[in-house]
């Protein structure tokens, strides 16, 4: 409970425990400090422990508005998505925490389209927004093959302020886009 603890990370590959990985160290300014939230530091009245799947109240609403994507045509060959045509971008919007926040959402596709207006608004109920991270994800829609990532990013609920955001999106390994961003608004009801 006392001094400072160190963790090291064996990360073998690319996916979306290293995504979610990088969405919980953006955290406190990204400075790789992240402290535990009380309920995990202290035993309650009767010595108990905090359980992940214990049946919890919701605490908090947070109301996710998807507006529009662009930057795409930017970063990537205009071949790279589809040979012929333009993309086909949907988002996939959800949250990683506690088994009973745990959830994924997904837009409409857009097609033909390299800068997506999907407008779409998705609530997530949270029971333990301390421990949940939103999960963003794009993808290009192949009906002929696996679909196309085209990017990703985790955020801390805790961290996110309400309002519009431009949200910038990164590759499977991490590196932010110099370009690509997603217009959203975070509230909490």
């Amino acid at each position: 409970m006392h001094g400072a603890q160190m963790v090291a990370f064996n990360m073998q590959g690319y996916g979306r425990s290293l995504w979610l990985m990088h969405g919980m160290f953006r955290a406190n300014g990204g400075c790789g400090y992240v402290k535990k939230p009380e309920f995990l530091l202290k035993a309650g009245p009767h010595n108990e422990v905090f359980d992940p799947k214990a049946k919890l109240p919701v605490k908090t609403t947070l109301r996710v508005t998807v507006y529009m994507g662009d930057g795409w045509y930017y970063e990537f060959r205009h071949t790279h998505f589809d040979k012929y045509s333009p993309p086909d971008f949907y988002t996939r919007v959800g949250i990683a925490g506690v088994p009973a926040d745990t959830i994924m959402k997904k837009t409409k596709i857009i097609e033909d389209n390299w800068i997506p207006t999907w407008d779409e608004t998705f609530e997530f109920p949270l029971t333990v927004p301390e421990l949940a991270l939103l999960r963003i994800e794009v993808h290009e829609y192949d009906m002929s093959e696996k679909d196309d990532f085209a990017g990703q990013t985790c955020l801390p609920v805790v961290e996110l302020r309400k309002g519009f955001r431009a949200v910038p999106l990164h590759s499977r390994k991490g590196e932010k886009y110099p370009s690509t961003k997603l217009l959203m608004r975070f509230e909490f009801v």
